[in-house]
């Protein structure tokens, strides 16, 4: 062989370095595909802002996050191409390199795709929490679960198989070495060089730069390219948020201000000032899944020109008839795990779920360690799927439950029709799951606190078979699922007010979280929070309204209820009486996911705080689709008012949480 058939042989096109960078421009084809779908299926959340050249900077800005994915999961292949070493004779060798590279990319595409379901649930990219998230589940429920997700998602599934087959097919393997002197030579030195450049490159692309100065790129680091917080799952991609996010620590706590001042401006330990004796009434909370007010016609009379009529009649005509309820009331969080704590508990979500962090061991307080512990109170948790479902079951334990009823009590009870009430995917239907509830507190000794956690309203969106045609079915599959828990709601009711301890229970119904928004209004940062709080006592019929100006979230429900009973003890919560009389105390802060960065209402204001400065304000009460940054032009005693108490909350709980100080000692 001549000089000249080496140098062909050894163009360009057959170097270790080219075969690795075609196989990473597959990759990166792959991202891009997975990005375009997450488009296509989320563009309700994009079509009224979204432009093609800020779409196209979305793309671009895209590749910045797929960068450092690509190269962490593909390391390994990388190494194997670029390391000048014998073995690469070797057929073996061949089969391996493309083994690993199919099936470390599948997996991320398949994260990718599967997110294209979940953001609009979640409202950020899968993060490593949900591996805990779903860690109490039985092998037997994940894959019901993940079954009816693959049929009813079919198109995805194919998109991903298809997507596997190219990899494979496409794969380019590494030349071998030709066992002459000049090309040898120029393969061990191609080899070097590339090996030589390329670590280098990939370190400063996975830092996201190449000088000292430059943090390494991040989740938050999204928020750098897009107009609004929800862009940011076009930017983002699954693989880098979880891999972003393993081992994060989410309670770090800030020094905004002293201990001392931050005590003074606002604490979480209440004390008893109330002179009138205990009132022992049962209380009764019900959380409904995913019922954002979106869908409720009490609310929103004036949508769609007066039309609009919602999903909730039977709720709708309980708030007429005789029950407290509130314009401005909000979430905690934006998972179902999110909402348990922030309602049986008074904590808030900042961050990261408490559930699936290392605070999640800490002794906490709630209604139920309250009033069983202190007060005599038979306690009891219900919901209806299995029942280590969700962490929901340690949970209650955690927080001083007595009793938990779930899936399996629910079959052992023969009075029922056991798993022939099953939906097939999560939990026993809504309607027979409510009447076993109801029946259940029939056989408890009063006082009692319960507390429920619905099912049916969640994906995949199915109704029982005999109601099938009965319910509106919406513009969102979620609607009729809505109407259907809002009927067995109803039966539940029907049945509970037969009973001797009707008229002395305090029912408490709110939502975990929002689900599917569909109005301008909603689909803002807060109207992304926007959940009922109703109160509810047949036997008091002081405890009624509709309260337009006070601002309230989930974590005021405890303190509420313990107020209500005029409690005796000192507790901690994080929340306040929304039945006081001072409602301009009221206040809710949570946490936006999509941005990294905390919502703080309070007065006529919400701002946004990403953790060091306000990134704007917004007069939420006129401008409901938060459309005018008025950060600059507010008062600012308002803005510092509003910004210090908001710090002393913030440091107090991130304190508190990692201090193991939520109880009162």
């Amino acid at each position: 062989m001549n000089l000249t058939s080496m140098n062909r042989r050894f163009s360009i096109s057959k170097i270790p370095l080219a075969a690795a960078l075609w196989d990473l421009l597959m990759v990166y084809v792959a991202y891009t595909v997975c990005r375009a779908v997450f488009l296509m299926l989320n563009w309700s959340l994009y079509a009224d802002t979204l432009t093609w050249s800020h779409g196209f900077g979305l793309f671009g800005a895209g590749l910045l996050f797929d960068t450092p994915a690509i190269l962490y999961t593909n390391a390994v292949v990388l190494v194997m191409f670029l390391v000048p070493l014998h073995w690469k004779e070797s057929p073996v060798f061949y089969r391996i390199a493309r083994w690993i590279y199919t099936v470390v990319n599948s997996v991320a595409v398949c994260l990718n795709l599967m997110d294209c379901v979940y953001f609009p649930f979640s409202g950020k990219r899968t993060t490593a929490s949900i591996f805990a998230e779903f860690s109490n589940e039985s092998t037997g429920e994940m894959l019901k679960i993940f079954g009816g997700q693959f049929l009813s998602h079919w198109y995805l599934v194919l998109l991903a198989a298809l997507i596997t087959w190219g990899f494979w097919k496409l794969f380019r393997p590494v030349p071998k070495r030709v066992k002459r002197p000049v090309a040898l030579f120029r393969y061990y030195v191609s080899g070097a060089i590339a090996l030589l450049v390329a670590v280098p490159l990939s370190i400063g692309a996975i830092r996201g730069g190449f000088t000292t100065a430059t943090r390494p790129i991040t989740i938050s680091n999204a928020n750098q390219y897009v107009n609004r917080p929800a862009e940011t799952g076009i930017v983002l991609n699954t693989p880098f948020a979880i891999m972003r996010t393993l081992k994060k620590t989410p309670f770090v706590v800030p020094n905004y201000m002293s201990d001392q001042e931050a005590m003074a401006i606002y604490t979480p330990l209440h004390q008893p000032t109330d002179s009138t004796a205990f009132t022992p009434r049962n209380v009764v909370v019900i959380i409904l899944e995913s019922f954002s007010k979106q869908h409720f016609g009490f609310y929103n009379k004036t949508l769609r020109n007066g039309t609009y009529q919602g999903f909730t009649p039977f709720l709708d005509s309980l708030i007429t008839q005789g029950a407290m309820t509130y314009r401005y009331s909000y979430a905690n969080g934006r998972k179902s795990i999110e909402g348990m704590p922030s309602v049986l508990s008074s904590l808030p979500n900042f961050v990261e779920p408490l559930f699936l962090t290392p605070a999640s061991l800490n002794a906490m307080s709630g209604l139920a360690r309250e009033l069983g512990e202190n007060k005599g109170y038979t306690t009891a948790f219900f919901h209806g799927a299995q029942n280590s479902s969700m962490g929901f079951h340690a949970f209650a334990r955690a927080t001083g439950f007595q009793h938990y009823y779930g899936r399996d009590d629910y079959n052992a009870d023969p009075n029922f029709h056991g798993d022939d009430d099953f939906d097939g995917t999560w939990s026993i239907w809504d309607e027979e799951f409510f009447q076993f509830y109801a029946q259940q507190m029939n056989k408890m000794q009063e006082p009692f606190m319960t507390a429920l956690f619905s099912a049916s309203s969640h994906d995949p969106f199915v109704v029982p078979e005999k109601y099938k045609g009965r319910f509106p079915q919406g513009e969102r599959p979620l609607q009729q699922c809505i109407a259907y828990t809002d009927y067995a709601l109803k039966r539940f009711f029907e049945e509970a007010s037969k009973q001797p301890w009707f008229n002395n229970t305090l029912f408490v119904i709110t939502a975990d979280h929002v689900s599917q928004q569909i109005d301008p209004f909603y689909c803002t940062t807060l109207g992304n929070y926007c959940v009922p709080i109703i109160l509810y006592a047949p036997g008091d019929p002081s405890l009624h309204g509709y309260d337009e100006q006070q601002v309230v979230e989930q974590i005021d429900i405890m303190p509420t209820v313990l107020a209500y009973l005029h409690y005796d003890k000192p507790y901690i919560a994080f929340g306040r009486n929304m039945l006081g009389s001072n409602i301009a105390e009221g206040f809710a802060l949570h946490w936006l996911p999509e941005s990294s960065s905390y919502e703080y209402v309070w007065g006529d204001y919400a701002l946004q705080f990403d953790g060091q400065r306000i990134t704007a304000a917004y007069k939420f009460r006129s401008d409901s689709t938060l459309s005018h940054n008025v950060l600059g032009t507010m008062p600012r005693d308002t803005l510092q008012h509003m910004q210090r108490h908001m710090q002393s909350v913030i440091q107090q709980y991130m304190q508190r949480m990692t201090t193991d100080n939520l109880t009162v000692k």
